[in-house]
This record gives structure tokens, sequence and C-alpha cells, in this order.
């Protein structure tokens, strides 16, 4: 759930701490096994059989909750001769499919136990749906995209349990797709034309669209949320010049304009990785013939041996061929944000873990500016750059260990809080019908990452508010404190599905009304011990990021004149 830094960028590492394995909650649903499930485990019992477009699917009865469960429906078919491109439909079902296996996981190191795994028959979806909903009974839609970099994650429960959020009566889908060199390689040709991780997203909304209804969706209700770069793809296909499949959108932790999400390609990988794996050639269409036929695992460590980086590019444009990212996202117009409506937000110490694992002696000579040079073209006017947000953050101190908390307010505002502020500007200005902003600020028992580290200092760190809004397999239990913040969290974000506000009416619970923001008034909900109304979040620090933005916008990869 991570936003991975390009190579040259030691801000953000993936999370270190092994907990278990992560299909370990599908291997208690018989692993690969599709039809000896019910007959194996006795644990769970066959679920409603619907009747989709797609053909007749069988699901599960959830045993948590009054849900079923339909997972590892496969909505799209990777082409054998060119993994690395775009994918197909994936045709109607012939028999029953019975949906029964959340394990699917695309080929890459899964950030658990840093083992390279997965396969290339996965892109999946998982659909969570309350047994109240039906054809004639339908509910709003939340369809997740997960984060990771665009080079870890996936969709099962292990991580993205959905008792919490559809226990709201929402239905619940989560989304399967490629990452690394097979879903992010960009070689601007119409076989390998970049981004076939969002394009498989794309095709998974689509079938959202054609198909939910059959499970009592709302197919006129739909929103679509992603935290990290989960949160960089929901932007993305909000400014994509595709049909717009969706309603609202849920952002959170950081967007599209975030200097970690700046466009890049490498358009020798094919030839890199082939060399590396003792495939010799200079020809890219041979090399690419060489990787189809290859164990994605070995391409997976080839590039990870490689240090290649692979995230979304700015596409070039081929008749026939669809396109999620035809301009730079500085560029993008955004045309469909306009009357929608947007539930964004940031942790409030972003770069929490990051910091307080820095070692003491990593301060020594250390240059923690140089991450300005991200998404920005470096000139001989660059060292004035640094030098002026150096100041604003540590004045003319010496770089040593005093200044960890510095450092941490810095990269997170560069990295996570000020992008997210800034595409709220941008939705106020394209005509977003409201735009509700939030800073998650709760410590407690179920912080993801922070507590995957073992880091005790109090706020929350990036990705630690998705302990709350899922039921990660690793917490059995929790306190009275967590659990109320498991109910306030999903109440929210459930509330917005269903009527696109958070707080349609005050209660116990939700105690204040959470107002949208204004282009007076930017209110935002702190939601942490307790919930509370607030303005300007940070808005000494995140007002100088927006005038240095100002004073530095003709530096900006895109050269995008800065929105107000």
């Amino acid at each position: 759930m991570l936003v991975v830094a390009p190579k040259e960028s030691s801000v953000l590492l993936l999370p270190t701490t092994a907990i278990t394995n992560p299909t370990a909650r599908s291997s208690d649903y018989g692993g690969d096994s599709r039809t000896d499930t019910i007959h194996h485990q006795g644990k769970v019992k066959e679920g409603p059989l619907v009747q989709t477009n797609q053909g007749p699917i069988r699901g599960l009865q959830a045993e948590d909750g009054d849900y079923s469960m339909f997972m590892g429906i496969p909505f799209g078919k990777i082409q054998e001769d060119n993994p690395f491109g775009t994918a197909l439909p994936y045709p109607k079902f012939e028999q029953v499919f019975k949906a029964y296996n959340d394990s699917a996981i695309c080929p890459q190191r899964e950030e658990f136990n840093s083992t390279i795994t997965g396969s290339l028959d996965c892109l999946h979806l998982h659909i969570y749906a309350p047994n109240k909903a039906s054809p004639i009974n339908k509910v709003p839609v939340l369809a997740w995209i997960y984060g990771g970099g665009f080079n870890v994650g996936f969709a099962g429960r292990f991580v993205y349990g959905p008792k919490f959020l559809v226990s709201h009566d929402i239905i619940l889908v989560s989304i399967n797709y490629r990452l690394g060199p097979y879903g992010f390689m960009c070689l601007d040709t119409p076989e390998v034309p970049g981004n076939q991780g969002l394009k498989d997203q794309l095709l998974a909304l689509r079938w959202i669209k054609d198909n939910i209804a059959a499970f009592g969706g709302d197919v006129d209700k739909i929103t679509i949320m992603g935290e990290s770069a989960g949160s960089v793809s929901v932007e993305l296909h909000l400014m994509s010049e595709q049909e717009k499949l969706f309603n609202q959108i849920i952002m959170q932790s950081t967007s599209a304009l975030s200097p970690l999400a700046e466009p890049f390609s490498d358009k020798k990988a094919p030839l890199k990785i082939a060399h590396k794996l003792g495939y010799k050639t200079e020809d890219l269409s041979d090399a690419l013939k060489f990787l189809a036929k290859t164990d994605p695992k070995l391409v997976i460590a080839a590039s990870i041996d490689l240090s290649l980086v692979f995230v979304t590019c700015v596409e070039k444009a081929f008749d026939g061929v669809e396109s999620i990212i035809p301009v730079h996202p500085l560029l993008a117009d955004v045309p469909k944000a306009k009357n929608t409506k947007v539930l964004a937000g940031f942790n409030n110490k972003e770069q929490l873990v990051q910091a307080a694992l820095r070692p003491v002696d990593a301060f020594k000579n250390l240059n923690a500016f140089r991450i300005l040079a991200m998404g920005f073209n470096v000139d001989e006017d660059f060292q004035e750059m640094e030098d002026t947000v150096r100041r604003f953050y540590i004045g003319d101190e010496e770089m040593t260990e005093s200044l960890r908390w510095n450092l941490m307010e810095f990269e997170s505002d560069w990295l996570f809080n000020f992008p997210i502020q800034w595409s709220v500007a941008n939705y106020l200005e394209k005509g977003a019908q409201e735009v509700y902003q939030y800073m998650f600020s709760y410590s407690g028992g179920r912080n993801f990452f922070k507590n995957r580290n073992n880091v005790t200092e109090e706020g929350a760190s990036h990705a630690d508010e998705l302990g709350y809004l899922f039921d990660l397999s690793f917490y059995s239990t929790q306190s009275a404190e967590d659990q109320r913040m498991i109910d306030q969290i999903t109440t929210l974000w459930a509330n917005f599905v269903k009527y696109g506000d958070p707080t349609p009416e005050t209660s116990e619970l939700l105690p204040v009304k959470w107002l949208p923001v204004t282009k007076d008034v930017y209110s935002y909900m702190d939601i942490g011990s307790e919930l509370a109304i607030k303005r300007r979040a940070y808005h000494k620090r995140l007002g100088f990021m927006q005038l240095f933005y100002k004073a530095n916008w003709n530096k900006l990869k895109g050269n995008n004149i800065f929105h107000k």
C-alpha cells in the first residue's frame, strides 16, 4: 500500500517486517481448488448463484457477517504472446463459475515475506455483497484499488478483509491489477503503450458497470477508492478520456500531482532484463518475445536486481489503442471532475515510520532535500530552490538527529500532504460538486504500517488508516477505542458511498457535521481520538509549498501553470 520512490530517493521504503503468508486466508478455502472447498473444509457453505452478463457465478456465504463472497472472478485475460500488453476481456462462462478463491496475486516480490511470487492468471476481482442486496433491493458499490507503488499489492482478504465496510450495507469490490514490468512497462509502441495496470483497472471497472446489478449493486452509485498508488490510480481514471464508470471518488494519502507519481518510462527495460537473464539481443521485439516465454518470477527478480523503475507514463497516441494518460497529469483538464463528489485526505504524519527508523548515523552528510528534484527539471538554479526549502523547514541548523521530525514534516508535505491539497484546490476549480477533506491522526492498536514496524511514536503514518477500514487478518481483537474508530471511519466512508455526504446527520457515534471545502474555507475532519472540524491543515507549511510551486512552476516537468 505504499508508494515507492524512484531509486535515487531513500525516503520511502517497503515494509520489512514479515507477518505471515499473505495467501493464508485463501488456503482456508482449499488453496487453488475452486471445486472441493466446501467438501474439504467444512468451514464454509455455498452462497447464492448469480446470473450475470458474464455467466452464472456461485459464491460463498461469509461466516463473519451477513454477506456473501464472490471471489476470484476473472475479468481480464492476459495475452500469452504479449503479457506486457493490454489485456482482453475474459470470455463468458459456459458453466457455473465457482467464485471461492481470493488467492490470486500478480507477479511481484510481495511485501510481507519479500518472496517473489505470483501468476499472470491474476486479473481477478472479489465481490462482497450484503445478503439484503438484490436486483430489486440495490445498494451502492465501493470499488477498491490497492496501493503499493505500482510494484506490489494484491486484493485478497489477508489485508483487505471486507467485514467492516460491508456491514454498512454497501457492496465492496476489490480489484487485482498487474504490477512492475507486466503492468507498467512503457515502450511507446502499439503493443506495449504503457499503463497496462491502469487499463486492467479500467477493464475491471467496465466489468463492474456491466455486471454488478446482478449482485444487487446500484450502477448509478459507484464510488472508486484507492490509497497511495491506488489513490493516484483513482485520480488518473478521473483525468482520463475514457468513459466515466463511477460517480464519486475517495483518495487516501496522495495524488497524481505528487512528485512520487511523476510519469517515467525506460524504453530499454526489455533489453536490460533479457541481458540480465542471459539473452543477448539489441532488438526490442526479440527481447519481448523472449521475455513473454520466460517465467514471470525470473522477470521480476531480474527487474529488482537491476533496480528498474516501473510507474505510470504519458502514452504515445496510436489509432485503435486506448490510453489512460495522453498528457502529463499536470496538464490534464479533468472534465469528469465537474459534478463529481470527492473525499480526499492524508494522515497526520505520513513519513512517521521512515523518520523513526532512520539510523542516527544516517544523518551524517544527509541531503534530505535532494528529493526536490523529483518532478522538477533541475538546472543551475536548483541549489537556490533547495536552499529556500531547507531554510523554511530547518533554518541554518546543522544536519543532526535532532532534526528527525522536521525532516518528517518536509517529506510528508512534499510527497503526500501538499499533493492532496493541490488536488482538492484543482477539483474546486474544475467544478466538483462537493469536496470533503480529512486528516487521519488516530494512534491505536491497528495502525497498520506503524505497528508492523514496531514504531511507538504518537500519530498516524502512511497506510495506518487501513487497519480501521479493513478487517486485517493478523488482528484478531481490538480495544474498545479501536472498535470505536473502526465504527466511525467506516460509517463516514460508507455514508459518503451511500449519500455523497459523510455525515448526513449527526449522532453519538458521529457528533460533528463534516463540512465540505469551499474556495474560501478549507474545512477538514480531523479523525483522531475525537472527531473535530478544523480549518486549513498545516496552513503555514502547505501555504509555503504553494508559494514554492508558484515560484518554480516553469521548472515543473510538464511545464504546468500552477492551479490557484
